[in-house]
């Protein structure tokens, strides 16, 4: 089983830090009393697998001697668990810039004392931490996604990186754009199935209504452009740390063209070897034009 430890300087980033890990497939617990640390170690171990991997976030205001924190860390590794500590600090400049922002106080600053004094304060109250840290990471000019490749690194074997999960949804135009979209594709360029009265009420799920969109000179060139543009932009919306992507195809109503296309680009993103959930919004609506 592996534990991290996440602690460091306020303001440095512990809880973007555990979000992160959250994402990565980790049980995350917040401002844990560090006196429960092993007894809750004690719990994961004797839950047969369900809490593998997990990070515990702790910061200067669970006391201000470190100690106990080194005798549970100790203790823990010594049930066999697998526990790392991760430091997190970044420049006093950037600490007081994002205290600033947040308006919020910084949480051992003194009445009248300036927020300058107290990170500075903190951070030598820190030192011992610090040192005994197995990964330092300084969060002053770190974008997400960046600290989260470092997390990666920092976890080991512990956090395998998760593949993008992608949505492919068809829509109709008439109901609105899906809020939650990323890309959004128009194929009401396409002749529409509604207006052949064999086609009107069947949907692009249907045989039918597929091969007459299929068939259509429009939909091949369509498609042999949007292949190429979709196999550039997942492996780097993925590199770039993107956990999910919602890929919107719309036509008017949502239930011919866009369907059997999106089902379509679906198994294509499918084949690159990604994890593809197909919606179909408006399928079952019904459209008056």
């Amino acid at each position: 089983m592996q534990i991290i430890i996440i602690t460091g300087m306020s303001g440095a980033g512990k809880s973007n830090a555990a979000n992160i890990l959250e994402d990565l497939g980790y049980y995350c617990v917040d401002n844990m009393p560090v006196a429960l640390m092993p007894k809750f170690a004690e719990f994961c171990i004797s839950s047969r697998g369900k809490y593998e991997r997990v990070a515990m976030v702790t910061d200067i205001r669970s006391g201000d001697s470190f100690e106990p924190l080194f005798e549970a860390i100790d203790t823990i590794r010594k049930m066999g668990c697998e526990c790392r500590i991760i430091f997190l600090c970044a420049e006093i400049s950037t600490i007081i810039m994002r205290y600033k922002e947040t308006r919020r106080r910084h949480p051992i600053a003194m009445d009248g004392e300036t927020i300058e004094h107290a990170v500075q304060r903190e951070s030598e109250k820190l030192q011992p931490v610090k040192e005994r840290a197995d990964y330092i990471i300084d969060t002053t000019d770190i974008p997400s996604h960046k600290l989260r490749d470092k997390l990666l690194a920092c976890a080991g074997d512990g956090a395998n990186r998760p593949s993008m999960a992608i949505t492919v949804m068809s829509f109709g135009f008439k109901y609105g754009i899906p809020a939650e979209a990323d890309l959004v594709f128009d194929v009401r360029f396409l002749p529409n199935p509604y207006y052949i009265a064999e086609l009107r009420e069947l949907t692009g799920l249907d045989d039918p209504v597929r091969d007459f969109v299929f068939n259509l000179r429009e939909t091949a060139d369509f498609l042999k452009k949007l292949y190429p543009l979709l196999g550039f932009l997942l492996p780097n919306y993925e590199e770039e740390g993107k956990g999910s992507l919602t890929i919107c195809i719309g036509c008017t109503g949502g239930q011919h063209r866009s369907t059997a296309i999106a089902k379509e680009i679906a198994g294509f993103i499918q084949e690159q070897g990604y994890h593809v959930a197909l919606v179909h919004r408006d399928v079952m609506k019904r459209l008056q034009y």
